[in-house]
């Protein structure tokens, strides 16, 4: 199969899984529920990018800081991985299919690659600080956006994930 062929391939599976909608008692109408779904699905793939560019400055930081930050860096995206996991999980309560394969995630990021040349601590601290903003900017649109559209619920999933 080639590169071509696999991404066509994968973009015929994300339509089609992010047009089957599967049956729920949710309130919302199911326009309000794809539209939502699309919107924690852009945030899912986000978080997804996030939590490994994070392990990458784990797995990769060096100086006197070392242990320090090699800590704080696995406890932070271990947070996110929980963050992965609610968004996910709103997803598929609202009916939908969470995208949340590392190649679907490459697709709708809204970060930049993680620079791969960098091992001093503070670059790292730096790297990271930028894609949190980036992330939580997202977050708050994503509030916002679910609140326009009628859904509390998934407002407040948004409003959890802001105030951690």
């Amino acid at each position: 199969m080639t590169a071509t062929t696999t991404k066509n391939t994968l973009q015929m599976d994300e339509n089609n899984a992010s047009r089957r909608f599967y049956p729920t008692r949710n309130d919302l109408s199911a326009t309000v529920r794809q539209q939502i779904a699309t919107l924690l699905n852009d945030t899912l793939a986000t978080a997804i990018d996030l939590k490994t560019q994070t392990k990458q400055a784990h797995w990769n930081v060096k100086g006197l800081e070392f242990q320090q930050l090699h800590e704080l860096f696995d406890e932070i995206a271990t947070e996110v991985e929980e963050f992965v996991d609610l968004v996910a999980e709103r997803i598929t309560a609202l009916g939908g299919t969470a995208l949340g394969t590392a190649r679907l995630a490459v697709e709708r990021t809204s970060l930049a690659e993680y620079p791969l040349n960098i091992v001093d601590g503070v670059e790292h601290l730096e790297a990271l600080a930028e894609r949190f903003a980036i992330f939580a900017q997202q977050v708050r649109s994503g509030s916002d956006e679910a609140a326009r559209l009628g859904d509390a619920g998934t407002a407040d999933l948004y409003t959890e994930i802001s105030r951690a």
